[in-house]
């Protein structure tokens, strides 16, 4: 560690359409499981079968869990938190800027392409994701 850097926690958040890879990346980054993964698919995601079934309509309860879930994580010291969501635009990260900003860790964004030919598993057609494409933020200069 450099002379007069204090040791903070970080918050990762990995954002990318469906089939970038972000869960991937999310899993690599926590160190075989060392550190958490969050994500509003796990909200859809059977406990014992791990079989995905989504619900647009319970997509609210899904975002509210994984804040949820990154507030309780802080709260507990956790040295590093990933979350990987598409996140798609500026306001979808918001709540954890807040939580980042609350708890005192260090925020990173990483925007995961689909450099790899990836297929998402969420059977999101062509056209939506065209329209998530269309509408994603990034925010290079501050």
């Amino acid at each position: 560690m450099q002379p007069g850097l204090q040791h903070q926690c970080s918050l990762i958040l990995l954002r990318g359409l469906p089939g970038s890879g972000k869960s991937t990346l999310a899993a690599v980054l926590s160190e075989n499981g060392k550190y958490p993964v969050l994500s509003i698919d796990s909200y859809f995601t059977h406990v014992h079968t791990g079989e995905y079934n989504f619900d647009h309509r319970k997509n609210h309860l899904a975002y509210t869990q994984c804040e949820k879930q990154t507030k309780e994580k802080m709260e507990m010291g956790c040295p590093k938190i990933l979350v990987d969501n598409t996140f798609t635009m500026e306001w979808e990260m918001e709540p954890y800027f807040k939580l980042a900003a609350q708890y005192n860790y260090r925020i990173f964004v990483i925007t995961v392409e689909n450099r790899h030919g990836g297929k998402n598993i969420h059977n999101v057609s062509r056209d939506q994701m065209k329209k998530m494409a269309d509408k994603y933020q990034v925010k290079l200069m501050p």
